[in-house]
Parts: structure tokens; sequence; C-alpha cells
């Protein structure tokens, strides 16, 4: 299994440097970092028609839509038109997208919507888990920690929190604008079954997963990733929140992930 979730998370970074070229630029730094854990989620994780992925941090969205592109809901010639006039592959998607649950711009509201999803599941008797995916910078918003208490109120076990700790946001250092730790004590306070990981690490992100099914409250993996993760000269890169460069530039990444 995890040979093809390589090659998965391979195939989608290579996607999310394409979508970038069309404009010279994009959120290539997040989708990169994702790569592993959305292969990971539509691969493995997700049973489609059942469970739901729900994308609180909206601009996070290209790596999504490169993974969807490996499930054969997109074309790589639509994604390619990433952020144009006139395109539905919009930086940050609206509901009804495929593949998109809610309109994730705003950031702070995506667990809100996921902690009613996972209520709605369990008042229609049905089995679907909700798996709700947000960053650390966005964990500043206060209607993140209303939601929180409400999962943990109600003990949601069929929701399943994944905290984007990249470490950074469009103004800087998270860290600096306004520190967001200790996550996991601050959501195990909560009432949720909170762990760390290193999410461009398959095994566990796997393990992971396999964890968070057992537990009976709801759960929350707080996934370590690296910006750029993939092309050396993007991992090093100072404003990796969102990239803007010359073509030749996406031509090295591309060269750079072989």
């Amino acid at each position: 299994m995890t040979p093809d979730l390589a090659a998965r998370a391979h195939s989608i970074r290579r996607t999310v440097i394409q979508m970038c070229m069309g404009r010279g630029q994009g959120y290539a730094g997040q989708g990169l970092a994702l790569a592993e854990l959305v292969a990971a989620l539509y691969f493995h994780e997700l049973r489609r028609d059942v469970d739901h992925l729900v994308l609180s941090t909206g601009h996070s969205a290209i790596a999504l839509f490169a993974g969807l592109r490996e499930l054969g809901v997109y074309e790589l010639e639509e994604l390619e038109t990433y952020g144009m006039d006139g395109s539905r592959i919009e930086e940050s998607p609206l509901e009804g997208t495929p593949g998109f649950e809610i309109t994730g711009g705003s950031l702070g509201q995506g667990l809100s919507q996921a902690v009613g999803m996972a209520l709605g599941e369990r008042l229609l008797g049905r089995d679907g888990r909700v798996y709700c995916l947000l960053s650390d910078g966005e964990l500043q918003e206060g209607q993140v920690w209303e939601a929180a208490m409400c999962a943990g109120h109600y003990r949601l076990d069929n929701l399943v929190a994944l905290v984007d700790d990249n470490r950074m946001q469009a103004d800087g250092a998270t860290a600096e604008i306004m520190t967001v730790e200790p996550i996991v004590d601050k959501l195990a306070a909560f009432g949720f079954a909170a762990r760390r990981i290193d999410a461009n690490d398959l095994e566990q992100v796997l393990d992971a997963f396999a964890w968070a099914r057992t537990e009976a409250g709801p759960a929350a993996l707080v996934c370590e990733t690296l910006p750029g993760k993939g092309v050396p000269s993007f991992e090093v890169y100072e404003k990796v929140h969102y990239i803007r460069a010359e073509p030749e530039v996406w031509e090295r990444a591309l060269a750079e992930l072989g």
C-alpha cells in the first residue's frame, strides 16, 4: 500500500507545479506539503459516497485538486487554468465545485460545519465519518475553539480534525504573529484525542488514521508538514506561503521533483 501511496503523492506534487505554471503563481508550498496526507485520504482512508472531507483552509485546495485528478475527477488541462478568470479551478473553491463540500476561503468556519455534518450523520443513523482539514494559523480564529468545544461535548467519534501545522501564514511565521501552541494540549483540553505526527511520513499518517478510528470521541491529528516538500529550492523559499515566479523557476521545480 505505501509504495502505491508514495507514487500517488509524487504525482500530486507534479500536478501542483503544473497547475501553478499556468499563471506563474499559486499556493504551491501548501500543495507540495500536503501530498502524502491527501494521497492517504483519497486512496486509503475515505470511503467515497460515505465519508466527508471538509476543507476549511480554502487556499490549500490546490492539493485536493491534484488529488482529485488522481481519482479521475479532473483532467490536467482544466487544472492548468487554476486561478484564471472564468475557471472553476479557483484558488479557494466554492461549495458545489466537484470534490468540495463547503466554501472554505474565509478561515475559521470549516470545523463548525464539519461538526454539524458529524452530528447530522449521527442523527440520521449513518456511519459516515467527517474529516476536516484546517491550518495552524487558522487556530487564531475563535470560532474554531467554539466548534472544538461542541465536538468534545457531543463526543463526536466520527469527526477527525487534521491541523496542517506548517508553522507559517500569510504575514509570516505563525509563532511570531500569534502563537497557537501547544496545539495538542489545547485540543485535548476540549475533549479531543490528539496526537502530533509527521504528515510527510506515510507510515505515520496511516498509523494515525487507524488510531483515530478507535477513539471514543473526536480525534485530532496535528500534522507537521514542510512547505514546498519535494522541491529543495522551494523548501528554503522564504515566501513559500504563496509563490510568484518566472517560467524557468517552475520548470526547475519539475526537474527537482524528478
